[in-house]
């Protein structure tokens, strides 16, 4: 069971949800902290996380996968959401620079083929970032967050994953300390939550974040069914996955 962008969108409106990304944000941008003529992407739901690199990444685009459906964003301007097929991006080979993966993969019907296409799609020197439900945590045991749903990932199992899929993984975090629930008095002081959290229980965090980097010298050949690649479509506010446009 998954949720949808409306969804995501509603919980990244409420008090919790705001609190989430200013602490997402915190980490994200401590990792990339210049993405001047950056190729940049997030797939999954990740245009609350993109939203700061907007003066900076060239191109920048929300990719949003048809299971999800889509929401215009930003809500003025040129739309940079997409709607997408997660295992035939409309991407070039080698076509981004940084990518950011989140509400996605512990939904994913398909977790290797997405990220045997999200290496096709990564430059040589280019860097994923995945943000994953930790297994060991509370925030994945409870449904009141995005964060307990789908299948959630110990860092073993991260891992693996990642270099059975010719991804490197480099840097390890681990973010959310605090008690999943709407609470004032939990929301009013958050980074204290984390700083309690890294010294008395570093690996029972919310979410676990890990940067990996493309194996090029471990690339097998590419699949041999040829397939069309669906183009870049900026999509209006409340499309379904119905909606999916094809060729």
């Amino acid at each position: 069971m998954h949720l949808d962008a409306v969804d995501l969108k509603e919980f990244y409106a409420c008090p919790l949800g705001h609190v989430v990304r200013r602490l997402l944000d915190t980490r994200l941008r401590a990792k990339w902290s210049d993405l001047k003529s950056c190729r940049t992407f997030g797939l999954g739901f990740a245009a609350p996380y993109l939203a700061p690199f907007r003066e900076e990444a060239e191109p920048l685009g929300a990719l949003m996968p048809a299971r999800l459906g889509a929401i215009l964003w930003p809500a003025t301007g040129q739309s940079l959401s997409v709607l997408v097929d997660d295992t035939e991006l409309p991407l070039i080979d080698e076509g981004a620079d940084r990518i950011l993966l989140i509400h996605m993969l512990e939904w994913s019907e398909n977790p290797r083929e997405l990220l045997r296409e999200l290496w096709r799609v990564l430059a040589p020197n280019g860097r994923l970032l995945l943000v994953v439900p930790n297994r060991r945590g509370l925030w994945a045991r409870l449904d009141t967050t995005p964060f307990g749903y789908g299948s959630p990932f110990s860092r073993r199992q991260l891992t693996r994953l990642l270099k059975e899929e010719m991804f490197s993984p480099e840097d390890w975090e681990y973010a959310l300390y605090m008690p999943p629930f709407n609470w004032r008095i939990l929301l009013k002081w958050p980074r204290f939550w984390e700083r309690l959290g890294l010294v008395l229980w570093p690996t029972f965090s919310g979410v676990i974040l890990v940067e990996a980097t493309k194996q090029v010298y471990a690339a097998l050949p590419a699949r041999q069914k040829t397939k069309m690649r669906r183009r870049l479509v900026p999509v209006p506010a409340g499309v379904t996955p119905s909606a999916l446009p094809r060729e």
